[in-house]
């Protein structure tokens, strides 16, 4: 389940009604009403983590880093809910994708990688949180690790399907390039960080202060929005380095897991 982190006080937070530029608008109202998504699409992303793309016809958009609750719901009434972040762009309309890692002993993410069909319908309600969304209105410095490069790639589609000229540049940190979610799609924005096994030439270890201090320390006109995203142990990690690298802290956005 996710845990989002409280914004620290001068963190610009949206109003209860705020727009993507030139794009959308979000409601309160809407995000409050249980919808039905019907899955359409599974993608193998990595031998842990899969994409399931959903219909949702009366979806009115979201905001890249934003998520949703899930509500899942068996054949006895049983139901079981779940914060998963959103992965696809908000120009996808009509449609979201969530990209869930089978966790062991998870029921809903269980269900999900071993038992789920397109055509199966779940609910859905949101979206939820704007703390840790991008407006795409500023520079944008992204660091994940894990599936915690989910909200992450939301931002990277939004930026490309915009074609938004305002700097963002994403550290994305996986054991192994067999473990790199959305390794397919990743471009000259993304630099991949490999901490047990990498490509002949590539080095081996975790995010270091290397990574990030000349990213920081060139950081374009006004600086950067820093969203970080992963378990508690690499959220606690990376936010410690990019403060020593010069980040100001209440430019710093944490989503954490676990």
């Amino acid at each position: 389940m996710t845990e989002i982190s409280t914004p620290p006080a001068g963190v610009f937070v949206p109003l209860s009604r705020f727009a993507v530029p030139g794009r959308i608008a979000v409601s309160n109202r809407s995000a409050a009403r249980w919808q039905t998504a019907t899955l359409t699409e599974i993608r193998r992303e990595t031998p842990q983590a899969a994409t399931f793309r959903f219909a949702v016809p009366q979806w009115e958009g979201h905001l890249p880093g934003q998520h949703l609750m899930l509500r899942l719901t068996a054949d006895d009434g049983y139901t079981a809910q779940r914060h998963y972040s959103i992965a696809s762009a908000p120009d996808d309309e009509g449609h979201i994708e969530l990209t869930l890692d089978h966790v062991d002993g998870g029921e809903v993410s269980g269900w999900f990688h071993t038992r789920a069909e397109p055509g199966d319908e779940v609910q859905v309600r949101g979206p939820l949180s704007g703390f840790f969304a991008w407006p795409g209105d500023r520079p944008a410095l992204l660091i994940g690790a894990g599936s915690g490069v989910v909200p992450l790639m939301s931002m990277v589609r939004h930026h490309r399907a915009r074609g938004l000229d305002v700097p963002l540049r994403l550290l994305v940190s996986a054991r192994g390039p067999e473990e790199l979610i959305y390794a397919r799609e990743y471009g000259a924005e993304t630099t991949p960080v490999f901490t047990r096994s990498a490509p002949q030439g590539v080095p081996v270890g975790r995010l270091a202060a290397d990574h990030l201090a000349p990213l920081v320390a060139g950081a374009p006109a006004g600086g950067w929005e820093a969203y970080v995203c992963g378990s508690n142990g690499f959220a606690e990690h990376a936010s410690r380095l990019l403060v020593r690298a010069g980040q100001p802290v209440e430019r710093i956005r944490i989503e954490r897991f676990g």
